[in-house]
């Protein structure tokens, strides 16, 4: 059985990640989730409503024990599971200017953000080399690339993930194993719920918010075989806004 893991895959970009990876390449999803579990089982039920298979990890990627733990305990009890796609979609915002910014806010964006990507890939890497094939997709953001006032940590911490995708991918080239990333723009979910819609969209060349779904047709382009040849890019989904 192939699987792939889909952390902070419980809603928004993650959930439709999941769907998507599930629809257009028939994989088992490893929904991860860390707090919120109704948003997990209806994200598997969804799943599950489509024909589709998914399980859910509970785990904080931030934590490198948890993580640890709960990968080793399913490798255990699946030996025969084969991760092959690992979609590093977890992460948090804790927006304020930098001067106001309190160190917990600092640290816990990174750690969400970078520690997490470190956690989960590092320990999966040695057996996507062994299986000589893999995916490995970090969802970033534009702030990571152009940077956004008040998300200095944000940016810090989305910009660090697009440098280790860029080093990362030239390490594992030759064993058939992609790195690449994704950079959302402005993208209705939960996240963006509190912003001002109406004003941001101004900024966008497209005049609008993107969906979720946009996103994840990308990701599942790039966990294809369809994408072999693509590994350390950035692929902006930002309805045109670089300046």
């Amino acid at each position: 059985m192939k699987y792939a893991l889909v952390t902070g895959g419980s809603r928004g970009i993650g959930r439709a990640i999941s769907l998507q990876l599930a629809q257009d390449l028939g994989y088992h999803i490893l929904i991860n989730y860390h707090s919120n579990k109704d948003a997990a089982l209806e994200t598997l039920k969804q799943l599950e409503n489509t024909g589709n298979k998914g399980t859910l990890l509970a785990f904080d990627v931030s934590n490198y024990d948890e993580v640890q733990t709960a990968l080793s305990q399913f490798q255990k009890e699946n030996e025969n599971a084969v991760i092959e796609v690992i979609v590093n979609n977890a992460g948090i915002v804790k927006d304020d200017l930098f001067m106001w910014m309190k160190p917990e806010d600092w640290h816990n964006v990174i750690k969400t953000s970078v520690n997490g990507f470190y956690n989960v890939t590092s320990l999966l890497t040695e057996k996507l080399i062994l299986n000589r094939y893999g995916r490995i997709i970090n969802i970033v953001s534009l702030s990571g690339l152009k940077g956004t006032s008040g998300q200095t940590n944000y940016s810090a911490a989305k910009g660090a993930v697009i440098a280790a995708t860029r080093s990362l991918a030239q390490e594992l080239a030759k064993k058939k194993i992609t790195v690449n990333a994704v950079a959302p723009g402005f993208i209705a979910t939960d996240m963006t719920s509190e912003l001002d819609e109406k004003e941001l969209k101004k900024l966008v060349p497209m005049q609008r918010f993107g969906k979720s779904e946009e996103v994840a047709h990308v990701v599942s382009f790039l966990a294809s075989e369809k994408a072999s040849y693509i590994t350390g890019e950035v692929i902006n989904v930002n309805g045109g806004i670089y300046s």
